[in-house]
């Protein structure tokens, strides 16, 4: 049976550099969640979102958006068949395990709300007729920054509260970009991983990352992180109930493929900038003051985490 440890060990083989951004990628397919890459064009966000996928035995499928993709082009459409004088059903990109959603903000406000459904209650709605999808069903949403882009819708709160993690991607180091020129200089675009899990195993891990043990302690330093992120001045938006929710989650699953069966303060600490810093939105005094991770950083400071909360 493939063990975790595997698994990460075969995505690392592929893309240089990102161990941190697959653990984040894995502890979202394990909670079917969903996970928003962002970074400047060329910085390896669909070779990452095609190399997960490809370790993983199950549908894959693709959106490349831009302003004309319309609603049913991802959900799917009902046609009339002459030969059988019947409507069909043909079921669009959504119905699949993995979907990328490649450079959704430069997709119409109309559009990007086609996922909005499929990605909170794991279903999708064509025509009156509602479809169930696979699981595991996982989003990986790929985007650039929206201030060095013309023509992008940016996504509203609503759906970037959908997604559990949201991850910068920043420039590898100079040694890592080396060994990608190395690796894939010869063979550019070249996806190298290899198919290691199936929906059973995905299934079996979710189960047991469930199981892991949250003490009452770290519940509580989870919930008092997000109500300072509602009380805090330079904060207009804070933290929801759904995501503190998202980071208890994330927070088991953390320690689940670390190899523990208990959580830690720790554990909070790795999961909640990707989970919450983009449900977050600074007040005008606060963007012109600080930024948004400073913010939490503080906030996370001024917060005592519990000392003794494994067990």
């Amino acid at each position: 049976m493939v063990s975790i440890k595997e698994f990460r060990e075969e995505l690392n083989t592929a893309v240089v550099g990102r161990e941190q951004e697959f653990d984040l990628m894995l502890i979202a397919l394990l909670q079917q969640g969903h996970v928003l890459l962002e970074s400047v064009p060329g910085s390896g966000k669909t070779m990452m979102a095609k190399s997960f996928a490809n370790a993983f035995k199950g549908d894959f499928k693709r959106v490349q958006f831009t302003p004309d993709v319309l609603p049913s082009d991802v959900t799917g459409i009902r046609f009339y068949n002459p030969q059988t004088q019947e409507f069909v059903l043909k079921a669009g990109p959504v119905s699949t395990n993995i979907l990328l959603a490649d450079e959704i903000n430069r997709a119409t406000p109309r559009t990007q709300s086609s996922l909005l459904e499929s990605m909170e209650e794991r279903q999708v709605t064509v025509d009156g007729e509602t479809i169930k999808l696979p699981t595991p069903f996982m989003v990986i949403a790929t985007q650039n920054p929206i201030e060095s882009q013309q023509g992008t819708f940016p996504l509203p709160a609503a759906q970037l509260d959908r997604f559990l993690f949201k991850i910068k991607i920043d420039y590898p180091t100079f040694e890592e970009e080396h060994l990608i020129l190395k690796q894939y200089g010869t063979r550019p675009g070249a996806i190298l991983t290899k198919t290691v899990i199936d929906a059973d195993v995905v299934g079996r891990w979710a189960k047991e990352a469930s199981d892991v043990v949250v003490h009452e302690d770290i519940e509580r330093y989870i919930l008092k992180i997000v109500r300072a992120t509602r009380e805090h001045p330079l904060v207009e938006l804070g933290l929801s109930s759904r995501a503190a929710l998202a980071i208890l989650q994330a927070t088991k699953t953390r320690a689940f493929i670390d190899g523990r069966s208990f959580a830690t303060p720790d554990d909070v600490k790795k999961i909640l900038g990707p989970a919450a810093l983009h449900r977050m939105e600074l007040s005008t005094e606060g963007v012109l003051t600080k930024g948004m991770e400073e913010v939490l950083q503080e906030i996370v400071q001024s917060i005592a985490a519990p000392l003794e909360a494994t067990v």
